[in-house]
C-alpha cells in the first residue's frame, strides 16, 4: 500500500471524478428512474453507476481491501483493509437539484480510520485527511471553530427517516436549541455537514440511524482538523454504530448532554 498521503491523494482523484459523473448526469435526470428503498430514502441509477465506477478504481488502487458500500455493489469479508463509500450522499438533495450532496470515501482497518475523502461536485471543494497527518480543503489546512459558548454556536442536524423511533429525540433537540443557539441548520448531507464542522463553518451536528458510509469520511477529517467525534453515549468508539455527534470540541459535553436527556428508542 502506498503512503496515507499517496493513497488520500489518488482516492481524492477518484472522487472528483465520480463527482463529476454525478454532475453531468444531474443535467438530464429521471425522475421517473428514482426506487424508494424504504420510506422516504431513495436510490436512483445514478447512484449504482456512481457506485460501481468508485468500487472499480478502488479495487484497482488497493486489491487487498473490502468493501462496505451503501448499494451493495461489493462486500466486506474480513480483509485486513475496508472501504467505507456512499457513492451519493444526499440523494433525496440531489433528486431535487439541490445542494449539497457529494461523493464520501474512507479507507479503514481492524483498529479505525486511516484516510478520509468527501468531494462536492456543486461547489468543487474536496475535503481530505489522512490518520496523523492533518486535514485539507483543496491543499489549505483545516481547524474547527473556537466558538466555547453554546448560545453562539451554528448547528446542524438532521431528521432521520425512521421518524418512529427519533421523534421524541428530534423534537427534543429543537425545543431545546431553538432560540438558545446562533441558528439551526438541515442541509441535507451528513457527509457534507460533518466537512463543514471540520472547516469552522458549522460548530455542531448530530444525527442517529446513519450508515457508515454517511460519517466514517467526514468524522476523520474532523478529527484531524482537532475536533471530536463520538457516538451519543460519548463513547469514542463511533464508527461501528449509527448514531454520531460531531463538534469543535468544546461545545461536545453540551451536545451529550442535551441528547442524553432524549435518546432514541431502540438505541
Amino acid at each position: 500500500m502506498d503512503d496515507l498521503k499517496t493513497l488520500t491523494g489518488k482516492v481524492c482523484g477518484i472522487a472528483r471524478a465520480a463527482g463529476c459523473f454525478l454532475k453531468e448526469e444531474r443535467k438530464n435526470f429521471c425522475q421517473e428512474a428514482v426506487e424508494e428503498k424504504h420510506a422516504h430514502d431513495y436510490v436512483s441509477y445514478v447512484d449504482k453507476e456512481s457506485e460501481r465506477r468508485i468500487v472499480a478504481a478502488l479495487k484497482a488502487l488497493l486489491p487487498e481491501a473490502g468493501f462496505i458500500v451503501e448499494e451493495g455493489s461489493a462486500d466486506y469479508r474480513d480483509e485486513p483493509y475496508c472501504w467505507v463509500v456512499d457513492p451519493l450522499d444526499g440523494t433525496t438533495n440531489y433528486i431535487h437539484d439541490n445542494a449539497p450532496y457529494c461523493v464520501s470515501i474512507a479507507l479503514r482497518d481492524r483498529h479505525g480510520l486511516l484516510s478520509g475523502v468527501v468531494y462536492d461536485p456543486c461547489l468543487d471543494e474536496c475535503f481530505y485527511a489522512w490518520k496523523g497527518g492533518g486535514a485539507y480543503l483543496d491543499g489549505q489546512p483545516l481547524r474547527v471553530s473556537p466558538v466555547a459558548c453554546l448560545e453562539d454556536a451554528f448547528v446542524v442536524t438532521e431528521l432521520p427517516y425512521d421518524a418512529e423511533r427519533y421523534a421524541r429525540t428530534g423534537e427534543h433537540l429543537i425545543r431545546e436549541l431553538y432560540g438558545r443557539v446562533a441558528g439551526i441548520r438541515m442541509n441535507g448531507s451528513a457527509a457534507m455537514a460533518i466537512c463543514y464542522v471540520a472547516a469552522g463553518r458549522f460548530d455542531t451536528w448530530l444525527e442517529a440511524f446513519l450508515g457508515k458510509w454517511d460519517f466514517s469520511a467526514a468524522a476523520l477529517i474532523v478529527q484531524e482538523a482537532g475536533g471530536r467525534v463520538t457516538d451519543f453515549y460519548g463513547n469514542d468508539r463511533f464508527i461501528d454504530g449509527h448514531h454520531v455527534v460531531a463538534t469543535n470540541g468544546r461545545l461536545h459535553p453540551f451536545l451529550l448532554e442535551l441528547v442524553g436527556k432524549a435518546m432514541p428508542m431502540g438505541m
